[in-house]
């Protein structure tokens, strides 16, 4: 049996990601039944075609071939967050989304997908890149659901107004093609999710604009008077408060439930998590209880090592 993990984000998170992947690999006996890493996804900073999130920050091509190649050399593929709703024709000539897609294109690799005029793009351009359904698509009727899984995606990514709603999971086909958002920070049935995307895309368009005319110079919001502003602080609730929203996926409801129904795609979200969070969020999800207070320890231990974090002064 294998549960599948999709964890955040190899750019943000890089050395943390890394160590917890050997330590999944060193210590299986901290790991619950069957985890296995099955990708991390995100963005490489300044990728116009980024969505979710805002990406701020720059990268250089040094970098972008040392996350490939870190976590590629381990089997563990990338998957961009190419989710951008607001694109238009002119921005899939992009050239650092385009660039990043030539030296990850060795067919491990994988993008998500939400906008149709990027996906058939990428189709034509990067047979190769396997394509996954966006959650930010909010398919929440279960017969769109159903369509959207006999369309050629290797996984659906499932709205997280799904989880938990057993009557309905029963009904969903190709369950092993399904991913499902376990510990969704956002609202249940949040009615300004799909405006939200649209916000986060404009923004992620103004800054990389910013970024080409003005490489040196700090953006300042006074100059970009139509830069949408996102008030939602759903992003910011920990491990602890999720608990209690009705959308939240337990570690056991994942083992006891999710998985004999044939479920074995689970999204851990946390592109702009605190490191802190996450940690204790791969804790609570991947690690057998008992073990908990000892490989945190351990994680916590390696990560000061590599520097990721810092406890002694």
């Amino acid at each position: 049996m294998k549960v599948k993990f999709h964890l955040p984000d190899f750019a943000q998170h890089f050395k943390l990601n890394l160590v917890f992947a050997a330590m999944v690999k060193s210590c299986p006996q901290f790991m619950r039944e069957g985890v296995e890493i099955a990708s991390v996804y995100g963005a490489f900073p300044q990728s116009l075609w980024n969505g979710g999130r805002t990406n701020g920050g720059v990268c250089d091509k040094a970098f972008v071939r040392s996350v490939l190649k870190s976590f590629n050399s381990e089997g563990i593929p990338l998957r961009f967050t190419f989710t951008n709703p607001m694109l238009k024709e002119e921005h899939l000539s992009d050239p650092f989304c385009n660039a990043v897609l030539k030296m990850a294109n060795n067919g491990l690799n994988e993008v998500i997908v939400n906008s149709p005029l990027l996906e058939e793009y990428i189709r034509k351009n990067y047979p190769k890149y396997k394509l996954t359904s966006s959650t930010c698509k909010r398919i929440t009727d279960i017969e769109k659901l159903k369509e959207e899984l006999e369309k050629d995606y290797s996984i659906v990514v499932l709205d997280y107004d799904f989880n938990n709603k057993f009557d309905l999971l029963e009904q969903i086909p190709h369950k092993e093609k399904c991913e499902i958002l376990v510990n969704a920070c956002c609202d249940p049935g949040c009615k300004r999710r799909t405006k939200h995307y649209q916000d986060l895309g404009m923004q992620q368009i103004i800054y990389c604009d910013h970024l080409k005319k003005h490489p040196n110079k700090p953006l300042n919001l006074k100059d970009y008077p139509d830069m949408p502003e996102t008030d939602c602080r759903c992003a910011d609730r920990s491990i602890f408060e999720i608990k209690n929203l009705s959308t939240h996926v337990t570690p056991d409801d994942i083992w006891e439930k999710y998985v004999p129904m044939g479920f074995n795609q689970f999204k851990i979200e946390g592109r702009t998590s605190t490191k802190l969070n996450l940690i204790e969020t791969y804790m609570y999800y991947m690690i057998k209880p008992e073990c908990r207070d000892e490989a945190r320890f351990m994680f916590l231990y390696n990560l000061e090592n590599y520097g990721v974090i810092k406890i002694n002064d």
